[in-house]
């Protein structure tokens, strides 16, 4: 059958005989994951093997039965693939996963007897993908030049590829010219996806023809949609499509269906690119999909479901139209197009880059950033990377790679869980180390529960194909006998971080070494457990839930993690109180062990204690007594009238409590127990004898009535510096008494100190409303003096008997 791709077969061969680069942009289903290196087997410089990486493993076994079908043969003849699980390699023809290359151009960075390397899909832009590329551009440039390298995708940034590849020769592939029929039909946002995409299903079967090919964000959205479609007619056959799906029943997914019948896939990413659904011609998108996002206040990856891309979208609508005519259905405005990133984010930005920077290692690169990447890994990122690669002994303080470091590499396994397959060893744990990381990497082996014992149970009586898979991996990386019962500790190898105990009685709530809050299912069996060695989470930071782990005892936690168990002594300031609490224990990361009260705590603890709870509660919470607060308003107001006084305020009291208070607690548990005369002094000390009498001068304590009396001036009034006095004190006075250059604010009372007017313009009073007030009050206080002419009458607080006595 001809495909597009094959008119310009003879443009890239000849590309390739010129050349040791090529850029290949063809459509989805032009053909160019099938049609390319079969093309190539007979050229005079390909005598050697094509690798053919695709990004997933389906894709890997799918291609390659494919291509094996087309020459009449076999996979594992000239045609085959290799897989982590799974491998027939062929002799000629090699479909392989990014992450089996890695492994293979590691031990061998000069690929002997490999002719070429195709990168299909290589847009995509895994981490895998990426490291992949730099990898087989090194070895090119400094040791095979006379390796082909070909980069193929439907959707390239062929200008930012062509940059890369030191703009290699670009060869363009014209797709099928089958119609494509968008419908937009929109969806309410607020609302679960699954029955709506239900229900979208069951009006596209009844309208169209052809089977269909549903894109949904995961394996609980396809199982949920299943669920909601309920009973389909007899001509209707169902299948699922994703990565925990046994290859056979992913084989018939992929096939056409039995004459008379039509096949409803339900699929996650994995039927985006490099397969053909045969006799899809419907398209029901979600626009959804699940990604990985590494949060790195956590330290944790999560999987996130979010908008697809624009790339995505144009991918899975092309599925539908690639044998014939088709109609792609989209549960979303087709407004909504325009705001859509055009790719998915490249996984270098935002991974965890621990793998990536121990790869660099071991080929020979320090810097990562050194190599020929799109886009270049951020510093923090690997500042990050190089702390957990030392944390578990993988690089040296140089950031060299150590011996163990290049164990781990060895293992193609996510450096934790490398590091979890070493360490075991010496526990007697490989076994059952193994087993976790089967668990831990092959998502849905035994299940879903949260408990990893009982997934590991299920899965030694899982007899699918699969199952009998991953057990391959298990006799691979560690032979002997599992003890389920000590998963938990292989666990713990791996994520020492994640080690948790249970904070509440109803198991709910777990903190773990690293210093996070974790979240379990109270009715899950492991809310039982005092310790748990916690595996996968999701969500965010704080509170994040958990997916799996494994019960851990509480000795074996100590004797594992012995290295990071510290003595503490915690000196803790109570409010309450207002004292200091003592006490000493041991510590594993945040998670006190042990802890009783220190008798002997030292004394620089408890005065930085004492500090510190000033400095968190403010200076409020000393015992000043009135002539100290009233110093610390008097050298503020002060200050407006000289800058150069010192700075008395609680803001720069509390940045220099070292200076004035630190002194008076020596010896001290307790805040309360300061003399208020010493701490008033210890202020006046700091301000100066000099800058005191200047505050004394510019903003002084008390006002001296004409009548002899003194008055506490207060200077936190709201309105200025404020003086109650009685009306018989003031007279005399024709001017208004000022502190500097501000008015006093004057509270006047009567004989029995009832406030009769407040004034800060005593003349304008004693002028104005002056003769109303004296008339009231010569008949409420006739034994008082009540002159017209206050201004100019003498001060005297006695009655007029008392003065003429």
């Amino acid at each position: 059958m001809a495909l597009p791709i094959d008119t310009v077969l003879p443009d890239l061969k000849a590309a390739l005989a010129a050349n040791n680069r090529a850029l290949l942009i063809a459509p989805p289903g032009a053909g160019k994951t099938t049609r390319v290196a079969p093309a190539l087997l007979d050229e005079p410089w390909c005598d050697g093997e094509t690798l053919l990486l695709v990004p997933r493993r389906l894709a890997a076994r799918a291609a390659a039965e494919y291509m094996a079908r087309e020459r009449g043969e076999r996979p594992g003849q000239t045609i085959g693939y290799a897989t982590r699980l799974d491998s027939k390699p062929g002799k000629r023809v090699t479909v392989m996963t990014h992450g089996v290359f890695l492994a293979r151009i590691q031990s061998d960075p000069d690929l002997p007897g490999v002719g070429a390397v195709l990168f299909d899909e290589v847009h995509e832009r895994s981490l895998d993908n990426d490291l992949a590329l730099a990898f087989a551009i090194e070895s090119q440039t400094g040791l095979r030049e006379d390796l082909r390298l070909l980069a193929m995708s439907a959707t390239l940034d062929g200008a930012a590829f062509a940059r890369l590849l030191d703009n290699p020769p670009m060869i363009e592939s014209e797709g099928k010219s089958f119609p494509l029929t968008l419908d937009h039909v929109g969806r309410d946002a607020g609302a679960h996806i699954e029955p709506q995409m239900a229900s979208a299903i069951r009006t596209a079967l009844g309208e169209h023809e052809g089977s269909l090919l549903a894109f949904l964000p995961g394996v609980r959205e396809i199982e949920r949609t299943a669920d909601a479609l309920g009973s389909l007619s007899n001509d209707i056959i169902l299948h699922r499509l994703h990565g925990l799906v046994d290859p056979s029943a992913q084989r018939a997914a992929l096939a056409p269906p039995p004459e008379g019948k039509r096949k409803l896939v339900l699929a996650s990413a994995i039927a985006e690119t490099s397969v053909t659904v045969d006799g899809v011609r419907i398209v029901v998108d979600s626009g959804l999909a699940r990604r990985p996002r590494y949060d790195r206040a956590a330290g944790l990856t999560r999987l996130v479901t979010e908008r697809a891309s624009q790339a995505a979208i144009t991918q899975r609508a092309g599925r539908a139209a690639r044998q014939a005519p088709g109609v792609a259905i989209r549960l979303w405005e087709e407004a909504a197009n325009k705001a859509l990133p055009s790719h998915d984010p490249p996984e270098i930005l935002e991974a965890d880059l621990s793998r990536l920077t121990l790869a660099s290692l071991l080929w020979g690169e320090a810097d990562p950033a050194r190599l020929p990447f799109l886009d270049p890994p951020a510093p923090a990122a690997l500042a990050e990377a190089r702390q957990r690669l030392d944390d578990m002994g993988a690089i040296d303080a140089e950031g060299r790679i150590t011996p163990h470091g290049r164990a781990i590499a060895a293992i193609p396994l996510e450096p934790r869980l490398a590091h979890m397959l070493v360490e075991a060893e010496a526990h007697g744990l490989k076994a059952t180390a193994a087993a976790a990381a089967a668990l831990l990497t092959e998502r849905g082996l035994g299940g879903k529960v949260e408990d990893l014992e009982q997934r590991y149970r299920r899965w030694t009586s899982d007899r699918s194909k699969r199952a009998e898979a991953a057990r391959g991996l298990l006799r691979r990386w560690g032979r002997g006998q599992v003890e389920p019962d000590r998963i938990g500790e292989a666990v713990a190898l791996a994520f020492p971080d994640r080690v948790a105990r249970r904070r509440d009685a109803s198991g709910e709530q777990w903190q773990s070494v690293g210093g996070r809050g974790f979240r379990l299912d109270p009715v899950s069996p492991l809310a039982n457990s005092k310790w748990l060695a916690i595996a996968e989470v999701a969500g965010a930071a704080s509170g994040a839930r958990i997916l799996s782990a494994a019960p851990i005892d509480g000795p074996r936690v100590e004797e594992l993690l012995a290295d990071r168990i510290t003595e503490f002594s915690d000196v803790r300031y109570d409010s309450g109180s207002r004292s200091i609490s003592a006490t000493r224990g041991r510590k594993l990361g945040t998670i006190a062990l042990a802890s009783a009260p220190d008798p002997n705590p030292d004394e620089s603890a408890i005065l930085k204690g004492l500090l510190d709870a000033v400095q968190r509660e403010g200076l409020d919470i000393l015992p000043w007594n009135e002539r100290g607060k009233a110093l610390r308003t008097r050298a503020q107001f002060a200050r407006t009238g000289d800058a150069s006084l010192p700075n008395l305020s609680d803001s720069a009291l509390l940045e220099d409590l070292d200076a004035w208070l630190a002194p008076l607690l020596h010896g001290q548990k307790r805040l309360d127990r300061i003399d208020p005369a010493t701490l008033t002094g210890a202020l006046e000390t700091y301000a100066g004898y000099d800058a005191a009498r200047r505050i004394d001068r510019l903003a002084p304590a008390r006002f001296q009535s004409p009548a002899g009396t003194s008055h506490a001036i207060d200077y936190a009034a709201p309105g200025g510096p404020k003086v109650e006095v009685r009306a018989q004190a003031l007279y005399g006075l024709s001017e208004h008494p000022k502190v500097g250059a501000v008015p006093l604010v004057l509270s006047i009372t009567s004989p029995a100190g009832r406030p009769i007017q407040t004034t800060t313009d005593l003349p304008a009073f004693w002028q104005g409303s002056w003769d109303d007030v004296a008339k009231d009050m010569r008949g409420r206080y006739p034994k008082h003096d009540w002159p017209d002419d206050p201004a100019s009458a003498a001060a005297d607080l006695r009655t007029k008997a008392r003065r003429k006595s």
